[in-house]
């Protein structure tokens, strides 16, 4: 088994986006021969799987408005929240998947590492979580393409929980349409205070890191540098696809659409579904304070032809004020007509 250091130009990197597309780059990609094994921490970000709705499973306005970044997985599994009290670990396999779907095998040499603190940690029963006291301190997740997997979870040392708790809200109204897949909420807690007096976080992941590998010293554990060309492939990918709103907000079942547009007061996303001529589905993204109702807007459109009149009587209905009406009227028909 060798680490992957998914340091550029000698610092580490914390972009979510970045990150949590590096397991498909390696797996369908470079394809680098046997054990592979990443270790990082992501900047405060929401990880929804591929197939969820954003709109059930985030509070979109508290994400905003804490820059929290929102990335969709190029795997499953539900959604949850990182920050930098928050490592991640990957197994990569590009030429073995006999083990996929097998969470327990992926999870044992962090379980093992953790129960040598004497720290009663185990795999809930049924489940990919990992728990200590009845509570979750990791969500693991894989996927399989070929003959490669890739398969790895969190593992919370200090996460912010409140942060967790109130960006992670559903929207019961969108839970209701039943689109996509459904997390499954669960307590959690944070390691910290189980760990050994004084053991910091830099401290644990060097302890996390000698156990998993086997080695007295960093220095003995084989490692592969991420080339500059390998950073050339990722900025690639993440300008097509993993990068982009399109992706991360738009990809969302039962949601066909997704466009966006900076006004003057800033971005805001639109993500719908046009049917048999009438919109059926239809969710505002403002990336920025909204003085107004656009949930007006939403309901005033839904079920209903998309016209210019339509639309322009939902937009004058719902008083927003730090938008142009009639920029924000033009920008949701020119892009309702190109779908139809």
């Amino acid at each position: 088994m060798y680490l992957i250091d998914i340091s550029r130009n000698g610092q580490p990197s914390f972009d979510a986006r970045v990150n949590q597309s590096l397991d498909n780059y390696f797996v369908n990609d470079l394809k680098l021969p046997g054990h592979g094994f990443m270790f990082y921490i992501n900047q405060p970000s929401v990880i929804i799987g591929r197939n969820q709705n954003v709109w059930a499973e985030v509070d979109i306005n508290y994400l905003h408005e804490h820059d929290i970044e929102l990335v969709r997985r190029t795997s499953g599994g539900g959604a949850v929240y990182h920050d930098m009290g928050n490592f991640i670990f990957e197994n990569i396999l590009t030429d073995n998947a006999d083990d996929f779907g097998d969470y327990g095998h992926f999870a044992e040499p962090v379980l093992k590492a953790l129960r040598k603190l004497n720290i009663d940690v185990k795999m809930k029963e049924n489940s990919s979580d990992l728990i200590l006291n009845g509570k979750k301190w990791s969500g693991m997740t894989m996927f399989k393409s070929g003959q490669g997997l890739a398969a790895g979870g969190t593992i919370m040392y200090d996460l912010n929980i409140e942060n967790a708790k109130k960006v992670l809200t559903e929207d019961q109204m969108e839970k209701q349409k039943g689109l996509g897949v459904r997390s499954k909420r669960s307590p959690i807690i944070n390691l910290k205070d189980f760990l050994p007096d004084g053991m910091t976080m830099d401290d644990f992941r060097e302890y996390l890191l000698k156990e998993i590998f086997a080695v007295k010293s960093l220095d003995d554990i084989e490692t592969y540098h991420m080339s500059e060309k390998d950073w050339q492939n990722v900025d690639k990918r993440l300008a097509e696809t993993y990068g982009t709103h399109e992706w991360n907000f738009g990809h969302n079942p039962g949601y066909y659409d997704y466009a966006d547009q900076t006004f003057s007061a800033g971005k805001l996303g639109i993500n719908w579904t046009i049917d048999d001529g009438k919109l059926v589905h239809l969710k505002f993204n403002p990336f920025f304070k909204v003085s107004g109702h656009l949930k007006d807007v939403e309901a005033g459109l839904v079920d209903k032809k998309p016209s210019r009149w339509n639309v322009k009587r939902a937009v004058k209905k719902a008083e927003i004020e730090n938008i142009d009406n009639e920029a924000l009227t033009d920008f949701l028909v020119d892009n309702f007509d190109k779908s139809e």
